[in-house]
């Protein structure tokens, strides 16, 4: 694996989380996304898929700034949202890149984060960089009930039955067998586990090539079994 090594601004997860902007942008997403219908994309997502990002390059010996850059993508990744859902990705990267210029982060820092986050969805996304594939693998383990806002509606919207029906998430990163595992406790009483795989295929495809980018392979076990 080639390890980066870059000049480093200094530029911090903990300090974009500390920046007024962003957390009022995040929770303006989140309070939008709900108008309409969304699961929850608010703190505990973005902070979730921070840290979850982060880590993966951590386990993986990615050596600084790299996984630094990639929980600051995870922060940043669903700010879009304030402006709309749709290509909420290139938004989320516009707005990224003038708030991290305002921090002083240097242009190549910028360039990987928002980069990153311009192919965060599985639609147009791909693994471009390190940065982005960990993202995309962190975002795309988060399935959990605990992003269910209004639990009424599982009967009828299979998108809140799944994740409701999650209660336990957890992606493994086995750095020496260059594995990368996906970990799900599903309650079949609420949803059955095909109902994961319509409507969430294209996610494990996404984080199948994202893995691969990361010179590792992708797995997904369900209630111990491995599917994939």
């Amino acid at each position: 694996m080639v390890k980066t090594k870059q000049k480093y601004s200094g530029i911090t997860l903990e300090a974009v989380k500390k920046n007024h902007t962003v957390n009022n942008f995040i929770e303006a997403a989140n309070s939008y996304l709900g108008a309409v219908g969304y699961t929850e994309h608010g703190f505990r997502h973005v902070s979730l898929v921070a840290s979850v990002a982060q880590n993966v390059l951590n386990h993986l010996g990615y050596e600084h700034p790299m996984p630094e850059l990639a929980g600051i993508a995870g922060y940043l990744h669903d700010i879009g949202n304030v402006v709309n859902r749709q290509d909420h990705g290139q938004s989320a990267a516009l707005i990224s890149m003038k708030i991290l210029k305002q921090m002083g982060a240097d242009p190549n820092e910028i360039a990987m984060v928002i980069s990153a986050i311009g192919n965060h969805e599985e639609e147009i996304g791909d693994p471009v960089n390190p940065v982005a594939a960990a993202l995309i693998l962190a975002d795309k383990s988060d399935v959990h009930k605990a992003r269910v806002r209004n639990p009424s509606m599982i009967a009828v919207d299979i998108h809140d039955r799944v994740n409701f029906a999650v209660e336990r998430s957890f992606l493994k990163i086995d750095g020496n067998k260059k594995i990368i595992t996906l970990e799900l406790n599903v309650d079949q009483n609420i949803s059955k586990v095909m109902e994961y795989f319509e409507i969430f295929m294209s996610r494990m495809i996404m984080c199948r090539r994202a893995a691969e980018f990361l010179k590792c392979k992708f797995e997904l076990i369900i209630n111990g079994k491995k599917l994939l």
